[in-house]
């Protein structure tokens, strides 16, 4: 397949992207449109929330008295007697950790799915100008479970090569609490081994991205399978790669922009804004306009590539206010 024609631009998308937005939620203006739509963005963002900040001044260890970090002997003494309290009520705690590992799995299962869902939904209301919840639910179904399938494959080697170098770090961290000195030789395993896990998290992440702004319109657009749709758009990149490097950097400089135009409403509203804004879906349908702009943004930018991938070209007209 042909390379990217040389005019793909970043720039280019915003002011469209702006427009689409603009025309879909505000000409004219109805909760009718709002509310339909928010839904299906809500689903499409289930299981993205960022986790509440950790408190870093909890010592992980109570073995001593002093403050964090505590010293070897006492991190050595709290893991020998937590090691003790499980073996001793070893009856109770695999059962009870193997139904909350079940209940966890099922629970990150309905959400990749309903996830998945949502995705075709909402593009099908921002490409086609429609607040709608029950058609694209069930026009949509067939492609959404091979985005499903796709999806769940990718976490499960996410996971398991995760889980592998987290069991890395504990071993030479266990090693180094009952040797009770900080040892060169373990140290450099766990360095490696961080590391590879924040690669690993940046491939997947990439991946994950790349499938949700560029995969998921052309699997609407052909409906064909996610492995097929990740294949033509291999071929739309390629010998042109770096166009992809300069989209995903692009995202963060949108992402910061964004963070900050968020975080102006929120202190400008007192924080009013803000505490509406964690609120499940009420703080989604707040966001309608940046989350439309940012649908429409990666869409106007794929139609760059080529009339074949254009999503917006068969769009109908934003729908009307409701009676």
């Amino acid at each position: 397949m042909a390379s990217p024609p040389p005019q793909v631009s970043v720039i280019a998308p915003i002011q469209p992207a702006i427009e689409h937005a603009r025309r879909l939620l505000f000409q004219p203006f109805a909760l009718g449109t709002w509310f339909p739509i928010g839904f299906c963005a809500w689903l499409a963002g289930l299981g993205q929330a960022q986790l509440p900040w950790m408190n870093p001044r909890v010592p992980l260890f109570r073995g001593g008295q002093g403050p964090w970090p505590p010293s070897w002997q006492g991190a050595s003494e709290s893991w020998e007697r937590v090691r003790d309290e499980v073996m001793r009520n070893l009856y109770w705690v695999l059962p009870l950790a193997a139904g909350l590992a079940c209940l966890i799995a099922v629970f990150c299962l309905l959400v990749v799915w309903l996830n998945s869902r949502g995705d075709f939904m909402f593009l099908h209301c921002v490409a086609l100008g429609r607040a709608e919840v029950a058609v694209p639910w069930r026009q949509h179904a067939r492609k959404a479970r091979s985005l499903f399938l796709f999806r769940l494959t990718l976490g499960l080697i996410a996971a398991v090569l995760m889980l592998l170098l987290l069991a890395t770090i504990v071993v030479f961290v266990v090693q180094i609490v009952r040797q009770g000195a900080t040892l060169l030789a373990s140290l450099l395993p766990i360095l490696a081994a961080g590391l590879a896990l924040v690669v690993i998290g940046i491939g997947f992440g990439i991946v994950a991205k790349l499938t949700r702004d560029f995969v998921v319109p052309i699997m609407f657009l052909r409906g064909g399978t996610c492995r097929e749709a990740w294949s033509e758009l291999l071929g739309l990149f390629a010998g042109s790669f770096h166009l992809l490097i300069i989209y995903l950097l692009f995202q963060v400089v949108l992402a910061l922009a964004i963070g900050i135009i968020v975080l102006v409403a929120v202190i400008a509203s007192c924080c009013i804004a803000g505490c509406l804004l964690v609120v499940p879906y009420v703080g989604t349908v707040l966001l309608l306009p940046v989350l439309v702009f940012q649908r429409a943004y990666s869409v106007y930018y794929l139609a760059q590539l080529g009339p074949q991938v254009d999503l917006f070209r068969t769009a109908a007209p934003p729908l009307a206010s409701p009676a």
